[in-house]
């Protein structure tokens, strides 16, 4: 009987977590029979009474399974850590606010069966706020015209990955591993199917503009060149206007000696101007070397305090 793995990042979820396993179990229940299952929950050292109700879980099922960070080790690492860390043949990754529709785990089974390694969930609309889903879509399409590897727009890491691509993953050996970016260069040829991301069920997000801002530079920086590419094309253009402008004041001030007066103005907004554009550039080239020193460090993705039913 195949196995099939379902791996749920926790962060303060205390409310979702047991309605979500009561789910699951009843999708497989009418929908998988013929297939076995363990549900994995990992925790990033949630604040809540999270673990305490995975604990109770746990004693009471032993197909769910657990694992408690020893610190909070951020949004990437600790899902990238926990898919390591399944043992079907293959794993389903999605969070644990019922935002990704349990009904798809058996559609993303009988794509698996067909043949394809990866299958993922692709939004096409959201109930959560349209204003963030239109700033989200105008990144993904950013990013995805300036990056060196295709980028899948609406693509959150809900999916299906065989045991193949796990394996994969696992040798891959990346200290800072963006899993979007790592399934569109790294994975085996995919099935995409588009779903309608609901609302979060109970609780607060954990996302804010940090977060945000930090998944978009972690993308930014492993899968494009145009940030620095970008600093010579401008520093090339800035020079060539000045040149052009120093030549124009020249002239004018040869033809009009008494009476042209260039004023400080112009120094002053040049000054400025030129001191934002370095400062733009000195902070996207920090962010490339932030993220050599990331890999360079090569710090363990997640540190484990505990681990229940392994």
């Amino acid at each position: 009987m195949k196995i099939i793995s379902i791996l749920i990042p926790t962060y303060n979820e205390e409310e979702n977590i047991r309605p979500l396993s009561e789910a699951i179990l009843e999708e497989f229940h009418n929908n998988l029979p013929d297939y076995s299952y363990e549900i994995v929950f990992i925790d990033n050292d949630s604040k809540d009474d999270t673990r305490s109700i995975l604990r109770d879980m746990c004693s009471h099922n032993k197909n769910i399974k657990a694992i408690f960070n020893a610190k909070n080790f951020g949004q990437f690492n600790s899902p990238y850590y926990g898919l390591l860390q399944t043992s079907g043949h293959c794993t389903i990754l999605m969070c644990a606010d019922f935002q990704d529709p349990i009904n798809m785990i058996s559609q993303f089974v009988r794509e698996w069966e067909k043949g394809y390694k990866i299958v993922i969930g692709k939004k096409t609309t959201s109930k959560e706020s349209k204003i963030m889903y239109f700033l989200r879509s105008c990144y993904y399409k950013l990013i995805k015209k300036i990056s060196d590897v295709e980028q899948i727009e609406h693509f959150t890491g809900f999916g299906l990955y065989d045991r193949e691509f796990i394996d994969v993953l696992r040798n891959l050996d990346d200290p800072t591993p963006f899993l979007r970016g790592i399934v569109a260069e790294l994975g085996f040829k995919r099935k995409e199917i588009s779903y309608e991301q609901q609302k979060r069920r109970a609780g607060k997000t954990s996302n804010n503009f940090y977060r945000l801002y930090d998944a978009a530079m972690l993308s930014f920086t492993s899968y494009t060149k145009i940030g620095l590419r970008m600093s010579t094309f401008v520093g090339f253009g800035i020079a060539a206007v000045s040149f052009i402008i120093a030549l124009i004041y020249l002239i004018l001030k040869i033809l009009f000696w008494n009476t042209f007066v260039a004023g400080t103005a112009p120094i002053l907004i040049g000054m400025f101007f030129l001191g934002a554009i370095q400062l733009i550039f000195m902070g996207l080239m920090g962010e490339y070397i932030l993220s050599i020193n990331q890999r360079v460090m090569r710090r363990p993705l997640v540190i484990e305090e505990e681990r229940i039913n392994f």
